[in-house]
């Protein structure tokens, strides 16, 4: 189910941005990008809607993920 970003308070949204961005760990690359800066990004594209946000009833989990300009996820 996509959950519209607009529909979360901004504290529940920044929440779901940060656990998604550090989810997988922290990868530093060259030079570290500041979290602010990550969540910026992420909320950005929630803007442009070239990335949405999904709620799974079965794990009851929560996802971001790119989607076509449909809305529909990418594969």
């Amino acid at each position: 189910m996509q959950i519209p970003w607009t529909s979360l308070s901004p504290a529940t949204l920044r929440a779901v941005v940060e656990e998604f961005i550090t989810r997988e760990g922290t990868d530093y690359g060259e030079q570290a990008t500041p979290l602010d800066h990550k969540v910026d990004a992420v909320m950005a594209q929630l803007k442009q809607g070239s990335v949405a946000i999904f709620y799974d009833g079965e794990t009851e989990t929560v996802t971001l993920q790119a989607v076509d300009r449909h809305g529909r996820p990418r594969r």
